[in-house]
């Protein structure tokens, strides 16, 4: 490939699951790729996984806490250093945020799409550490290095980035109530507007709150997080128009984060993510794609 048609992407939260699967898919179609984790061991091990596939020498790992705003601004020297620019960036890095029995995860979810497991089944056990570790990592991680590598990517002339998201961050899974008005309302939404629903939140968890009928029921704080990351998605498409900003569900995937549960392959997965991440200049960006198919915020 021509050194002058070579794309460069970073992939957080990439040592293992649809991370994994995203890298791997990107080197195998000639992308340069970052594959960045938080433990820098699991990280080399990951990237030693790929020599298998034979696309190792297009693998570069980098160290990232997304937690940190240090590490953030390291990795983005690093890029500016080694490439000059950032094409793609794909915002993968997650935890769940609650405390939950995989038994009963498991006994719910046996043999079932998404849509047919009744999570009420499934207990969860508030966590106000944790939840506010979920909205660190999630959201405000997310803003963190997307923030740091957004003068890389308009360096590019098909700046591309993608959100991993879930569908248990549509709206339609938010009962009636001031977060979700606030999180509906695209004319409307600002950074500020979303703090303001996570610090709600947040509140709310702090005094046992979180199962109150203004929030999901299903892993509140995950959802909660991935929901305030879709706002913001709307928010840098219509600041950043010429790129390409886009979040995305890769569906019900057998990861860690599942409990090994799922319809989907980690391969299958990140499919959804890597045709977001390559779409052509002139696709239609601000949106919610369900695996595919664009769908409801």
């Amino acid at each position: 490939m021509a050194e002058a048609a070579k794309r460069y992407a970073v992939v957080t939260g990439a040592n293992k699951g649809v991370g994994f699967g995203t890298v791997k898919q990107l080197a195998s179609k000639g992308v340069v790729v970052v594959l960045t984790a938080r433990d820098e061991k699991r990280g080399l091990e990951a990237l030693e996984k790929l020599k298998d596939f034979g696309i190792s020498d297009l693998v570069v790992f980098h160290q990232l806490d997304v937690t940190d705003s240090a590490s953030a601004a390291v990795l983005a020297d690093f890029v500016k250093t080694q490439f000059g620019k950032l094409d793609i960036l794909v915002n993968n890095a997650a935890i769940n945020g609650s405390m939950v029995n995989p038994e009963a995860f498991k006994s719910a979810a046996t043999g079932k799409n998404p849509e047919e497991i009744n999570w009420n089944e499934v207990p969860i056990i508030p966590n106000y550490e944790l939840a506010e570790e979920c909205l660190k990592t999630n959201y405000y991680g997310t803003k963190r290095v997307t923030e740091a590598l957004l003068p890389l990517l308009q360096l590019s002339d098909s700046p591309r980035i993608v959100n991993v998201s879930t569908g248990a961050a549509n709206l339609v899974n938010f009962p009636n109530g001031w977060p979700k008005e606030v999180l509906s309302d695209a004319e409307t939404l600002t950074e500020e507007r979303i703090d303001s629903v996570l610090s709600g939140f947040l509140e709310d968890s702090k005094q046992g709150l979180q199962d109150t009928k203004i929030w999901p029921p299903l892993l509140p704080p995950y959802s909660v997080s991935k929901a305030a990351l879709n706002a913001y998605t709307r928010i840098l498409a219509k600041k950043y128009p010429n790129f390409c900003i886009n979040c995305g569900s890769p569906g019900f995937v057998k990861t860690d984060m599942s409990f090994d549960f799922g319809n989907l392959t980690i391969d299958e997965g990140a499919e959804s993510i890597v045709r977001l991440a390559l779409l052509p200049n002139g696709s239609s960006t601000g949106l919610y794609f369900s695996r595919k198919e664009v769908a409801p915020f």
